[in-house]
């Protein structure tokens, strides 16, 4: 189901912004494909080689979301076209764009900010 939601994107650059974005809820995806829920991380693939870890209990939050929509439009190349995952209980940089894949496993692979010294939780 399409879900929509207003929340506020934080930027660890220290700015933000409110926004209505809509998708569906990455949890809703991960059962109905049978994933494994008890592992540990959901492993995102960006275009142009970006890669982003969220631990389990942040990818089934009821507010992780699968985003296709920004303000009832078709998202744009600038917002993540075409999927963004939306976490707005994390930091922007733990909001992958640009989405090509994912990995549901126990590994924990690092992601492009978080190989960089970023810490992987960084909750809001």
């Amino acid at each position: 189901p399409e879900v929509k939601q207003i929340t506020r994107h934080i930027c660890v650059e220290g700015w933000s912004a409110i926004g209505s974005w809509s998708g569906t809820p990455l949890r809703d995806f991960l059962k109905l494909v049978g994933a494994d829920t008890s592992a540990k991380y959901v492993w995102f693939r960006c275009a142009e080689g970006y890669t982003s870890p969220l631990d389990m209990p942040t990818a089934l939050h009821p507010q992780t979301q699968m985003t296709f929509k920004f303000d009832d439009k078709i998202l744009s190349r600038a917002y993540g076209y075409p999927m963004k995952i939306r976490v707005p209980t994390k930091l922007g940089f733990k909001n992958p764009k640009y989405v090509v894949s994912m990995e549901v496993t126990n590994d924990y692979k690092g992601g492009y900010w978080e190989d960089q010294g970023y810490n992987s939780f960084s909750g809001s």
